[in-house]
């Protein structure tokens, strides 16, 4: 299989899986305990139907909105996700490129195997940056002040991440970070020649936001789970995010509120926008999709902040229904990780590609020609028997 007979997301996450090592792709693909959330994710939107107009003179059709005070070209956004530099040697620097080309908000995680000011100097594009909350309270002031002192445009505080997931897949491969070879896994090492000798020879893995204080994911190899249970902190509350917003001072969003009550008490501490998200189904198994939870969400606090719909987007046509349920913008990591995984760059411009394809004709089919028409008068809900 090529990067040319990749036509949608699942056409990458084939081929991704045949260029990487099983511990690796099973991280990417891999959720918590039975994995139910993670397919819910995207099963979610197939009980949502669109109802197109016709005769709408479409033309000429504009994908364009505002995300979090910056224009975006798609209602889209990539999430910020953790060691990119193990799915692919060019990493977060592929997704910043790509990202920039096709005019889109992305976000790296604090563990980002780029630099913030590596990243803010190769893209002005719209940027996020993602903070664990670590025990460290000297290491998550000096992550702020680097992303002041380079110029991101927001600060997304993640919220789900009090202690690790269950993530079975990664228990069974003993995939870390950095990734190491294993005698249950160097078989598959060794029959992915390319992504090995690209690990083993190009450029260093290194978490080079962190490894100012901590040496766990840099050059000491630990496990995502033990990562999170040993060195985030499980004290954090509604008065650590409202410290966070103040100690930020720009645009401040909340990754992982899915209840209605979050949303309200997001919205008292004067967050600019939330991220309804469960991880990607990486943290709780058996929590509500992102995209079913969004009316209540939006009956909640709709109109008072931005709400993005992050998680299980596969399709142009998901975006949309996210905008016809009253998101601000839809986003997800796995729909551009995979790209990346089975391509780099390359990979990743040519997901996006498809994605902005997928959408620019979803609307025209529906006879919608800007993004504001997208209204919740345009989906019915699909009454499963």
């Amino acid at each position: 299989m090529r990067l040319s007979d990749c036509h949608n997301i699942d056409d990458f996450r084939k081929l991704a899986k045949s260029r990487l090592p099983f511990p690796v792709f099973d991280y990417i693909d891999g959720a918590a305990d039975d994995e139910l959330t993670k397919a819910r994710n995207t099963r979610s939107y197939d009980g949502v139907d669109l109802v197109p107009d016709v005769l709408a003179g479409v033309a000429d059709i504009d994908t364009s909105c505002t995300i979090l005070g910056r224009k975006s070209a798609l209602p889209l956004m990539l999430s910020p996700t953790a060691v990119q530099r193990a799915f692919h040697w060019q990493g977060e620097t592929a997704v910043a490129k790509a990202a920039e080309k096709f005019g889109l908000w992305f976000g790296i995680s604090s563990l980002a195997t780029r630099s913030i000011e590596d990243i803010a100097a190769m893209t002005s594009g719209p940027k996020l940056f993602q903070l664990y909350v670590h025990k460290d309270t000297g290491l998550n002031t000096n992550m702020i002040e680097r992303c002041q002192a380079s110029g991101f445009d927001a600060l997304a505080l993640t919220v789900d991440t009090i202690v690790s997931g269950k993530r079975e897949r990664c228990l069974r491969s003993g995939f870390t970070t950095p990734p190491r070879f294993t005698p249950a896994s160097i078989l598959s090492y060794a029959t992915r020649p390319q992504w090995t000798l690209d690990y083993l020879f190009r450029e260093k893995f290194s978490l080079p936001n962190l490894d100012t204080h901590v040496s766990e994911g840099s050059s000491k190899a630990v496990s995502i789970a033990e990562y999170f249970n040993t060195m985030l902190d499980t004290s954090m509350d509604w008065d650590t995010a409202a410290a966070i917003r103040q100690q930020w001072g720009g645009t401040f969003v909340l990754k992982g509120v899915m209840s209605a009550g979050d949303a309200r008490r997001a919205v008292e501490i004067g967050a600019d926008a939330i991220m309804i998200s469960n991880h990607g189904g990486r943290q709780l198994d058996g929590s509500r999709a992102p995209y079913d939870q969004l009316p209540e969400i939006v009956d909640a606090v709709g109109g008072e902040i931005e709400i993005i719909c992050d998680g299980g987007i596969r399709r142009g046509t998901h975006a949309l229904k996210a905008m016809c349920s009253g998101a601000t913008a839809a986003s997800g990591g796995r729909l551009y990780l995979y790209a990346l995984a089975a391509a780099g760059q390359d990979g990743v411009e040519r997901a996006l590609a498809i994605l902005k394809d997928e959408i620019e004709r979803g609307m025209r089919l529906m006879g919608v020609t800007q993004v504001d028409q997208l209204t919740n008068d345009r989906i019915r809900q699909r009454t499963l028997l």
